[in-house]
């Protein structure tokens, strides 16, 4: 298989990109690809890339001799705990950039390499983006921008019926990675990034048989 992971340098994408490349070909994307190419595994392929910036014409030369795409895991998030009054509109243009705009620009990329019958685009949300879920002072933006994201998995699966191309939605709790760390200093979360990893790579390659245009709450906390 070919798979194409984002935000692969740390946490769950870190993680999941090591599991996934114990038996396939890992496309990761990523601005910091040092702690990919320290792996030394020849079924990693590291490829910088900034989601907010988004030049294709990276992705042309990274991906010219690749024909087939198996599984897109829009795993990147960027995250700013702020009140709402204080959030920048250059915070809010990221978050939605990387959280929403490259999920969306990556699966038009690459839709003519995706195989029809087999391909999974997975996306991955969080709680703070469901509708009737907690929610938390300083997130607005990242929530906001999550709620996209589980919105548009259901309008891609219906998009691509058709093609029988399959799209769904991990919606993640708090987990235990850098990005919650540097958000919420001192907060420990019920689940490790590895741990999440091994779910989130056992759902990419999985989950297609039993779902589509589905947002899977994946979390121990209610509501």
């Amino acid at each position: 298989m070919n798979i194409i992971i984002t935000g692969a340098s740390r946490g769950i994408g870190f993680e999941t990109a090591k599991i996934l490349a114990k038996q396939h070909k890992v496309y990761c994307l990523s601005r910091n690809i040092k702690p990919l190419i320290e792996l030394n595994n020849p079924n990693i392929i590291p490829i910088a890339f900034d989601l907010i910036d988004f030049d294709a014409t990276i992705l042309g030369k990274e991906f010219s001799a690749v024909n087939s795409i198996d599984v897109i895991i829009n795993n990147a998030g960027f995250l700013v705990n702020k009140p709402f009054t204080e959030i920048t509109p250059l915070e809010l243009q990221n978050m939605y950039a990387v959280n929403v705009m490259s999920p969306f620009r990556l699966v038009q990329y690459f839709y003519n390499k995706l195989t029809k019958n087999t391909t999974h685009i997975l996306n991955i949300s969080s709680m703070g983006g469901v509708q009737g879920s907690a929610k938390f002072p300083g997130l607005s933006g990242y929530s906001s921008s999550k709620g996209a994201l589980t919105i548009l998995t259901e309008c891609l699966a219906e998009e691509f019926k058709e093609d029988k191309i399959t799209v769904n939605c991990l919606a993640l709790g708090a987990v235990q990675t850098e990005m919650l760390e540097e958000a919420f200093p001192g907060y420990e979360a019920p689940f490790t990034a590895e741990k999440m990893g091994k779910y989130v790579a056992d759902f990419a390659l999985n989950g297609k048989e039993y779902y589509n245009g589905k947002v899977m709450n994946v979390a121990i906390s209610t509501p």
